[in-house]
C-alpha cells in the first residue's frame, strides 16, 4: 500500500469520486491504512523488537443492565474516514465509488500482494537462516512502511500537513491520478507479473482521459444551456414582478415601507448579473479545447481551465435559489432533492 500508493488511489479515480472523497464518510484522497488499537499494538512490537508477544484484549462493554448478558467490545475500531482500513478479520478497499467497477482496484491490490510476497519469498528462500531472515524481514517491512498508518481523523486539515511531512502522495483529482497508470514503477509491476504490457497500460490511460474529457465537456455544455435558457430567463421575469410589485406598492400608499423588497431586489439584480458575467467567461473558454489534440493536455485543460469556471458560475446561481421564491426556479430545489417525496 505505502510502496503503490499513488497507483492504488488511481484505481479508485473517477469523475463523480472528486466530489466524493474527503466528505460525506467517504475517505480522503491520501492513502493510508487504519489499522486501531489492538493491531497498531502489534505493529510497535513487532518495530521496537521484531516480535509481537502479545495483543490487547476485548473489554466487557457496560450496558448499565445487570440482567443481560456480558457483551464483549470488539478489539478493532470503525474509522470512517481512512481509504483502507482493518475491521475486525479484514482489510477494506473504501475508495471505490458506488457506481465504478471493482475489477481495477481487485487487479491492482492483487498485484501488489503478489508482488510483496515474490519479494519476501525470494529473500527467505535465499537464506541458510529462515527463521531469522524471517524476523528480520518482518521488522524491517513494518519499520519502513510505518508511515503509511494512521489511525486519526482523515478529513482534518492537520492530517494533510502530516502526510505531506511523511511524504505520502496527495491526489485530488482525476486527471492528477491518471500518470500513475503508466508510471515506470507501475509498469515494471504489470510486466514482471504478465498482467498488463505498457502498451496496454498506455491505452487504458488514454481511455481515462477522453472519458474525463468528455464527461467535463458534456457537463459544462449543459450548465450553459440551463443557465441561459432556464436560470437567467426565470430570474428576469421574477425580479420584474417584484420591481411591479414595488412600484404598485409605492402607488398605493407612498409611505409603505418597501425597503425589504427592494434589497431582495437589488441582491437578486447583481447575483444575476454575475450570473451572465460567468456564464459568457464559461462559454469564451470552451473554444479553445478544440485545438488541443493530445488527449491528456484535453483532459488537464478542463480540470485546470474549465472546472474553475464551472464552479465561478455555480456560486450566484446558488445564492439565487436562496433568495428567490420557490416558484419562480425552474427546476427542483435541493430542499426538493433531499427532503422532497414525489
Amino acid at each position: 500500500v505505502d510502496k503503490h500508493a499513488a497507483l492504488l488511489r488511481e484505481s479508485a479515480a473517477d469523475i463523480g469520486n472528486d466530489h466524493r472523497l474527503g466528505a460525506d464518510e467517504a475517505p480522503p484522497a491520501i492513502i493510508s491504512v487504519y489499522l486501531g488499537e489492538q493491531l497498531s499494538d502489534v505493529l510497535d512490537q513487532l518495530i521496537d523488537t521484531g516480535t509481537a508477544t502479545h495483543s490487547i484484549k476485548r473489554e466487557r462493554m457496560d450496558t448499565g443492565v445487570n440482567v443481560l448478558p456480558d457483551f464483549k467490545k470488539d478489539a478493532t475500531d470503525r474509522n470512517r474516514t481512512s481509504p483502507f482500513a482493518f475491521t475486525g478479520n479484514k482489510f477494506e478497499f473504501r475508495m471505490v465509488g458506488s457506481r465504478d467497477s471493482v475489477g481495477e482496484p481487485n487487479i491492482v491490490l492483487n498485484t501488489i500482494l503478489a508482488e510483496s510476497l515474490a519479494d519476501i519469498c525470494d529473500r527467505v528462500e535465499a537464506s541458510d537462516n529462515k527463521d531469522k531472515e524471517i524476523h528480520d524481514i518482518i521488522k524491517e517491512l513494518a519499520t519502513k512502511h510505518e508511515r503509511i498508518v494512521f489511525n486519526g481523523n482523515g478529513y482534518s486539515a492537520e492530517w494533510v500537513q502530516e502526510a505531506e511531512r511523511r511524504g505520502l502522495p496527495n491526489i485530488p483529482s482525476m486527471v492528477q491520478a491518471i500518470p500513475a497508470l503508466t508510471s515506470d514503477d507501475s509498469v515494471k509491476l504489470f510486466e514482471r507479473f504478465g498482467v498488463f504490457s505498457e502498451a496496454e497500460l498506455e491505452s487504458r490511460a488514454e481511455i481515462e482521459y477522453e472519458f474525463y474529457a468528455k464527461t467535463i465537456n458534456i457537463e459544462a455544455r449543459t450548465m450553459i444551456d440551463i443557465a441561459r435558457k432556464q436560470i437567467i430567463p426565470s430570474i428576469i421575469e421574477y425580479t420584474t414582478r417584484l420591481a411591479n410589485s414595488i412600484n404598485q406598492v409605492k402607488k398605493a400608499c407612498d409611505k409603505a415601507n418597501v425597503s425589504a423588497q427592494e434589497e431582495i431586489l437589488i441582491q437578486v439584480s447583481d447575483n444575476l448579473s454575475l450570473v451572465k458575467d460567468k456564464l459568457d467567461n464559461l462559454e469564451g473558454k470552451m473554444p479553445a479545447v478544440n485545438d488541443i489534440l493530445e488527449t491528456d493536455k484535453k483532459a488537464v485543460y478542463f480540470h485546470d481551465v474549465i472546472i474553475p469556471a464551472m464552479n465561478e458560475l455555480r456560486e450566484p446561481v446558488d445564492k439565487l435559489e436562496m433568495l428567490v421564491e420557490k416558484n419562480a426556479w425552474p427546476m427542483p430545489s435541493y430542499g426538493d432533492l433531499l427532503f422532497g417525496l414525489y
